[in-house]
């Protein structure tokens, strides 16, 4: 017996795409780090305007942490770690963290 490829079934498969999950990258208050080098690596390392940037940095000194962008791990981790060692290598203590988005 033979198949006519013309009759034949064929099963269509669907896969559901999920979003990654999104991480926050924090920046955390210190007393020691300078609040334009702060300013300076929202702008630089998170693409903020100098308005944005300077909102965050005051997020940072009053309330102890602020966001400075939302993505997935990797890149949360790798800009993380960018700007620690940017920090680091100018003398500021600057701490960050990453932290998961809360799930909708």
């Amino acid at each position: 017996m033979t198949r006519d490829p013309k009759h034949a079934t064929q099963t269509l498969e669907r896969t559901e795409l999920t979003r990654p999950r999104l991480f926050r990258v924090l920046l955390l208050n210190d007393d020691y780090t300078p609040m334009e080098f702060v300013v300076m690596v929202l702008r630089r390392y998170f693409r903020q305007s100098e308005a944005q940037a300077t909102a965050v940095m005051l997020a940072v000194h009053q309330r102890g942490q602020g966001v400075a962008g939302v993505y997935t791990r990797e890149i949360a981790e790798s800009k993380a770690a960018q700007v620690t060692d940017h920090a680091r290598s100018e003398g500021h203590p600057l701490e960050l963290s990453i932290e998961p988005e809360a799930e909708a």
